[in-house]
This record gives structure tokens, C-alpha cells and sequence, in this order.
């Protein structure tokens, strides 16, 4: 992981010597991803700027590289898995000058041209200059994993690592485009499929596309895109079986990790207790000297996240290291627009803050430590949310869900025949008025390598970078990605319903408890409040100060309006279930960043940081639960005189059919009431205190305590306290 920018005439002009404090601001704005050395080139109409962080080769693999000649310059940020079978393959006599892994691109480049990349495994961002062509040349690999951007600033093209570094550029425009930014699908949460290409939050801020090689020719000004990998669809499928499936998905990722888990120096491992991030801790390399980091908080703890990824690491030996983050812990208001300008996105939330925390203190107490492993977009091409976007549906279900999602993302394109396809009601016309197309699932998977792009890879990218720490990614291995677009559809049940290949292929090598966890996003169902109430907490403190500040220019209040923003936070605050956090915290990010354009913050590396986070060893997990709890989750302390009152959108429902019961909030089924549980919530009347009930009914107050909090934290149940002196 290294940070990588520069400048070029376009046309093709000698750059002046004065564009050096230019390449040493955007080398200060890029340093924190590359602390261990930084060097600067420049050479007529391009320069170029490499902050280094030594995975491989550390003495002698410094960029920017070149050939022999010096016709070939190269900078680039990323690991190149299978550079020592590339180099194999090189001419006869060809010299390498170094150890790193990247050299060998320079010498596919002089041989292949732009079909250099076509071999290529890894993840990658380059910037590579042919100075006897009068070419500069920017790739990225097939998912986006590195990050490029550029923009043109009258007769010169700037790119870097990350968007902050061109601002460091005289006359890059500094603006966010709040028109594209509401409209991306990712942004709005429209419950259509997103095929536009990925935004990068900022007007005339452009993206290298993933799996693309961009061309700029410096003696003409022409730009070219060469795309030289696209998602697999259509076929053609492979005729194995499920088994071979499985076995083959096993191998490519065995392999994938081991590749992965190479390196001259430290690497770590996040677990979040699910089977993937499980599935990489068995396969690491060396793994008993991997140290492996979990986030601890309300949310993980009551979600079950951390208890696994105790299982995971003490079934394998891994040093573990749960990053504690205590009952009432709120990120301050400086801290979060540090972070959200080190993310440059909108969709800077929870997630990010966590394990940003987590890398923060894996540096710390591993000064060493270069890189990551992660279990991340997992999901995405192995039938991850199927469950999820099913409902109690089953496979059919999710793929009605994927039809309907696709005659939604076609109605947008023809919105005058949306009146004919009401929700509720039975179309009276054929969807092959929409041009559906012949596949939802392939459209299903192109939507979530969108998602990778816009989402997983850019903010994995940043959370690690601002630590000065390379994420790997295992499951973005191409070949793994080839391997299951080759599935037939006849075949898609039973190998993508609930990641059934990854399971099936981790079955014998993992717990069993943890190859059928069902699956829990990060820091979401059972317990998710916990965090919900943090970041509401974040956004009330000072008086709304971050709110405030959002709304601040002009631009920010031409698209938004103030006092329903105001009054969405006060909903927040009155009760965490009354609006969707992530879409307040969305639009505020967004009103931020307008403001950080217009007075650039300190660069990371300059910024100044948090207390570290602490962690908590947990050597028996049963018998620490309750000192784990008590840390991490707001203790709700209930008297025996308190009188428990439904909350006013609360409704018992009852359902004789199955003779069941239920909690409905705002007229939505919520919870399954059963046993204790179910006797106490029915004698609450408004006028029975705690200790009245629990006589009435006989129920011993352990039993229904836990279920009784819940509901006091979440506003289902309302605790009215009588005065001192009057009994109930």
C-alpha cells in the first residue's frame, strides 16, 4: 500500500521546475500511506511523486522504477501476487534491478503493450510513463482495490492516490457535486440495480474504472480507455457438478490467501466471527503468528460477532485482540470529520469509525505490521444476501425479489408506465414492455461489483491507509469471481442460497458452528441500537455542531433543507427508531465535506489524533460474559417501583392460527413474545409497578430482567418512576 500522484503537460511541454513545492504538497497529503520513504521524478512533461510502504523487497524495491534505458518509468501502489511466474515468462536476457514485485509490469508493458495487465493477479494502481511514445499510462485492477483519480486543470492532467492530493494542485476545482451525489443509488438506498459508473463525490474529479487501462497521449492531449477485463456474464457455464464447484472454489482460495498472507514484513488479520473472515484465518500462512483484531462494542457483543471470532482464534491459535469500545464511547465532532476527510466519501459511517479504531490500535501495539487480512465482498458473489433479500421466501423468493428489483431499475428508465405496476396490485401489462433483460441474478451481480467499487474497496482502502496498513482482500481474486459466473443457473440454489459453496468448502476446516453462523453484517441485528444511539449521540453533542456546521454553506442549505434535517435529528434523539440514522448521517457528510473543500483540513499525517482504543483479553468467553456486557453495554438500572408502560406505537397482537404472539411497533411486526416474557408483557396495565407483576405472576425477575431492558433501551417499554414516598 503506497501513495502515488503527480502531474502532466498534456501537451507535452517540459513541466518548470516550480511544480516541485506542487509534487511535495501532494506528497504531504499522500504521506500517511506511505511512511517509510518518499521520492520525486521529474522528467520533461510528467512528474511524479511515490510515498512507499515496504511490503516487499523493502531495501531495494523504491519507486519510481524504470528499465535499462530509462524509456519506462513506473510508480505503483498494490501487490502484484504472481510477479515471480510473470517474471519466468520474460525474454531472454531481460534484467530486473530489483526485488519488487511491480518491476516485472514495466517489462509486460515493453512486451505486450496494453494487453500487459491480461495475466496480471493482484491489486493494483499505476501510473506508468513511455517517454519514447509521449504516453502516460493509468491502470487500476479488476475491482477497484487501489485507487486512482485524475482531473484536468487546464493543459495538465493531475492524478493521485487519493482525491485530497489533487486539491493540493493550483486550480483543481474543489467542489462537490450534490446533483450526481443524491441521485447515486448508493447514496438514496433506491431499491433498484445501479449500473452508472462509480462517483467520486466531487465535480470534474474522474476515477480510473476498474479493470481499465487509460491512455493519455501527451503530444495530442487524447485520452483513450482500453477496458481490459469485465465481469463475467451470459456464459458460458460449466458443466461440473456441485462437488467439483466446491472443491475448486476451495482451491483458488486457498491459494488466494496463501498470496495474500506473502509479504517481507507483518501481517495482521480483522475476524468478525463469520465464516469468511474464519475461512481466511484457516488458510493464513504461518497463521499462529498472525495477529488477528475484532471490534468490541453493544452491537457485537449482543450480535454474537465477537464470541465467534473468540471461537475462531482460539480454535486456531491466533494471538486475539478484542478492540474494546465502551458503553457511552462517542466519537467527537473532530474526530469524525478527520475521518470522513480521510474517507472523502458520504458514506463514511459506523463501519468506518470502528475499524478505523481497530486499525489505530493493531499499529500501536504492532508497529510493524504492514497489512491486513479481511474478509470482505464475500457477499457479493457468492449468494451472501440472498437470505436477507429472500425474506421467508427461499431461493424463489429471492428471485422474485431480484425480478421485481429489475422491473423497478426499467420503470425508472420508463417512468410514464410506472402507474401500471403498483405495488400491491397484479400488473396489466407484460414486463417485455421494460426490456427486463434475460437474467436479474447476472444484473443482481453486476449491481454488487458496482458496490464493491463505490463502497468496500474505497473505504477498506482508507481505513487502512490512514494507518499507514495495506487491506488484502482474498476473496477479490478474479479467478474466484470467474469460477462462480460459471455456475448454470440450474445450479445457483443450491450453491449460492446462504454462501452454500463457501460452507460447503469450508466444511471439516472450521467449527461447525461457525460454517453455519447465519450471517450478521457488521455491527447490525440483535444489538444494533447500541450503535444507532452512539452516532445519534455524535450528531446531537455540541449543541448539533456537526449538524450545524454541515448546513453552514450556502450550497449545502441550496439542496437541503435545514429545519427538516433539525427535526429528523430531533426524532433521532426522542427515539432511535423513528428515522434511518445512515440517511441523516449521509447528507450531513455531504454538507461536511462541501465545507473541508472550501477550507482544506490538515492533511492526515499532520492531524491531530484520539487517545488510542484499549483492548479486553478474554481468556474463557462463558464465564467473562457479564463483565463483557457490563462494558460494553449501557446498563439500564430498573426498580422494583418503576411502573412499565407500553409505548404509545405499541400493540400486543395475538395469532390464534399458530397461536403466537407478538410485539407490532407502528403497526409492523416486530418481536415473537413466548414464555416469561410473553406473561409479563400481558399484565402490563399502566399501573403495576415491576415488583407487583412479577408477585402477580409467580416469574422469577432473572428470567424476564434481559428481555425487560431490551425494551426499555429500544422505547418499547417506558419506565414511569413514582416519587419518593408513593407506592404503586
Amino acid at each position: 500500500m503506497c501513495g502515488i500522484g503527480g502531474v502532466a503537460a498534456v501537451d507535452g511541454t517540459a513541466l518548470p521546475e516550480q511544480i516541485d513545492q506542487t509534487l511535495h504538497d501532494m506528497a504531504r497529503a499522500l504521506a500517511h500511506r506511505g511512511p517509510d520513504a518518499e521520492r520525486l521524478l521529474r522528467d520533461g512533461p510528467v512528474a511524479l511523486v511515490f510515498q512507499r510502504l515496504s511490503l516487499v523487497d523493502p531495501v531495494g524495491g523504491g519507486q519510481p522504477l524504470s528499465t535499462q534505458d530509462e524509456t519506462l518509468f513506473l510508480i505503483a501502489n498494490g501487490e502484484v501476487y504472481n510477479h515471480r511466474e510473470l517474471e519466468a515468462r520474460l525474454p531472454a536476457g531481460t534484467r530486473l534491478k530489483t526485488g519488487s514485485d511491480c518491476e516485472v509490469l514495466l517489462h509486460l508493458y515493453r512486451r505486450d503493450g496494453l494487453r500487459f495487465l491480461d495475466a496480471v493477479q493482484g491489486m493494483y494502481a499505476l501510473v506508468l510513463w513511455d517517454k519514447a511514445r509521449g504516453k502516460l499510462i493509468l491502470a487500476r485492477d479488476r475491482f477497484g482495490i487501489k485507487p486512482l483519480y485524475y482531473t484536468r486543470i487546464g493543459g495538465r492532467l493531475a492524478f493521485a492516490s487519493e482525491i485530497k492530493a489533487l486539491f493540493e494542485v493550483p486550480g483543481c476545482p474543489r467542489r462537490v457535486d450534490w446533483q450526481r451525489a443524491l441521485a447515486d443509488q448508493f447514496l438514496s438506498a433506491e431499491p433498484v440495480f445501479s449500473h452508472a459508473p462509480v462517483t467520486t463525490w466531487f465535480e470534474q474529479v474522474h476515477t480510473v474504472a476498474a479493470g481499465t487501462i487509460v491512455e493519455v497521449d501527451l503530444r495530442t492531449g487524447a485520452l483513450t480507455e482500453h477496458r481490459y477485463w469485465n465481469l463475467p456474464a451470459g456464459g458460458p457455464y460449466t458443466d461440473a457438478s456441485d462437488a467439483e464447484f466446491i472443491d475448486a472454489y476451495r482451491e483458488l482460495l486457498a491459494a488466494s490467501v496463501t498470496a495474500c498472507g506473502t509479504a517481507d514484513a507483518e501481517i495482521g488479520m480483522f475476524l468478525s466471527g463469520g465464516v469468511d473472515s474464519a475461512a481466511v484465518a484457516m488458510l493464513a500462512p504461518n497463521r499462529e503468528a498472525v495477529h488477528s483484531f475484532t471490534a468490541l462494542n453493544g452491537s457485537t457483543f449482543v450480535n454474537g460477532d465477537a464470541r465467534h471470532a473468540h471461537l475462531v482464534a482460539t480454535t486456531f491459535g491466533l494471538p486475539h485482540h478484542q478492540v474494546l469500545f465502551e458503553a457511552g464511547k462517542v466519537p467527537t465532532a473532530q474526530e469524525w470529520k478527520q475521518l470522513l476527510w480521510l474517507l472523502e466519501t458520504p458514506l463514511c459511517g459506523p463501519e468506518q469509525y470502528y475499524k478505523y479504531e481497530m486499525y489505530r490500535y493493531a499499529k500501536a501495539i504492532r508497529p510493524q505490521l504492514r497489512a491486513m487480512l479481511l474478509g470482505q465482498a464475500s457477499d457479493e458473489f457468492n449468494g451472501g444476501y440472498s437470505v436477507e433479500i429472500a425474506g421467508d421466501g427461499g431461493w424463489e423468493g429471492f428471485t422474485d425479489a431480484l425480478a421485481d428489483m429489475a422491473r423497478r431499475t426499467a420503470l425508472s428508465r420508463k417512468p410514464g408506465l410506472t402507474p401500471w405496476w403498483r405495488d400491491g396490485q397484479l400488473p396489466l401489462l407484460r414486463d417485455e414492455l421494460l426490456d427486463l433483460g434475460n437474467d436479474p441474478y447476472e444484473d443482481f451481480v453486476a449491481w454488487k461489483y458496482r458496490d464493491v467499487q463505490q463502497y468496500n474497496c474505497w473505504h477498506e482502502d482508507r481505513t487502512a491507509a490512514g494507518n499507514g496498513v495495506e487491506a488484502r482482500v482474498p476473496f477479490l481474486d478474479h479467478r474466484i469471481v470467474e469460477l462462480t459466473a460459471s455456475v448454470s443457473p440450474a445450479q445457483r440454489a443450491t450453491l449460492f442460497w446462504d454462501k452454500h459453496i463457501v460452507r460447503e468448502a469450508m466444511r471439516g476446516l472450521l467449527p461447525p458452528e461457525i460454517v453455519h453462523r447465519p450471517k450478521v453484517p457488521f455491527f447490525q441485528g440483535d444489538g444494533v441500537q447500541h450503535t444507532y444511539r452512539a452516532f445519534i449521540a455524535m450528531l446531537a453533542q455540541e449543541n448539533g455542531s456537526l449538524v450545524e456546521q454541515a448546513l453552514s454553506s450556502s450550497r449545502a442549505r441550496e439542496f437541503l433543507n435545514p429545519d427538516a434535517v433539525r427535526q429528523m435529528l430531533a426524532d433521532l434523539q426522542a427515539d432511535s427508531r423513528a428515522g434511518q440514522l445512515e440517511f441523516l448521517l449521509r447528507l450531513v457528510n455531504l454538507g461536511l465535506l462541501e465545507q473541508m473543500t472550501a477550507q482544506l483540513p490538515a492533511r492526515p499525517v499532520d492531524a491531530v489524533r484520539a487517545a488510542i482504543p484499549v483492548e479486553v483479553r478474554v481468556a474463557d468467553w462463558e464465564s467473562e460474559a457479564d463483565s463483557l456486557a457490563q462494558q460494553t453495554i449501557p446498563q439500564i438500572i430498573i426498580e422494583p417501583a418503576d411502573v412499565p408502560v407500553l409505548d404509545d406505537d405499541v400493540t400486543v397482537l395475538h395469532d390464534p392460527r399458530q397461536d403466537q404472539w407478538y410485539l407490532a411497533v407502528a403497526g409492523s411486526l416486530e418481536y415473537v413474545l413466548d414464555a416469561e416474557w410473553l406473561t409479563f408483557v400481558q399484565h402490563i396495565d399502566g399501573h403495576a409497578s415491576v415488583a407487583d407483576i412479577l408477585a402477580r405472576t409467580g416469574i422469577d425477575a432473572a428470567a424476564v430482567g434481559t428481555a425487560l431492558a431490551d425494551s426499555v433501551e429500544l422505547g418499547i417499554v417506558v419506565l414511569q418512576r413514582l416519587p419518593l414516598g408513593v407506592s404503586s
